[in-house]
């Protein structure tokens, strides 16, 4: 067994690094850590993250495919958010960005997902506390996210 504590970082590959650097530092706030092999490669991390980075992003060139929807590889990448309401203006930023593209209510969490300019796809997902999984802790559920009813039941007005 290997003793993995959680996901430290993800590498994509992209298009065109810059673009899609320019993408997560407008909507994810990440900052560049550097740039290698001419600006072929970005590094990128999150201004709340104490990881050195947290995304690389290589660039492919501008004819590279984009990932085929239902082929095997990479589904998505799951970015955790701290509050239910830091969720809810996720989804705001990503509706603004274009970049939303559906929206699940998986009991132990709540979760947004989009795709990057490359058709990367990435879920902002916050996390139910413990507490309150319920019958939801052995069970992998789907259920239709109603974001303003679960800011009203986590929210921090309810404490």
């Amino acid at each position: 067994m290997i003793p993995v504590t959680r996901l430290n970082h993800a590498v994509l590959y992209v298009r065109d690094a810059s673009v899609a650097a320019e993408f997560y530092t407008r909507v994810f706030g990440f900052e560049e850590v550097g740039r290698e092999f001419g600006g072929q490669a970005v590094f990128m991390r999150s201004p709340l993250a104490d990881n050195h980075h947290d995304l690389g992003l290589f660039s492919v060139g501008p004819a590279a495919p984009r990932p085929a929807r239902g082929s095997t590889g990479l589904y998505h990448l799951a970015w955790e958010v701290g509050t239910i309401e830091a969720l809810a203006a996720a989804a705001e930023e990503l509706s603004a960005a274009g970049a939303l593209t559906g929206a699940s209510d998986h009991g132990v969490s709540k979760s947004l997902y989009g795709r990057d300019p490359d058709g990367n796809e990435f879920e902002i997902m916050w996390a139910v506390p413990r507490e309150a999984w319920g019958e939801d802790e052995r069970r992998g559920v789907v259920r239709t996210l109603d974001i303003e009813r679960e800011v009203a039941r986590f929210g921090a007005s309810t404490d």
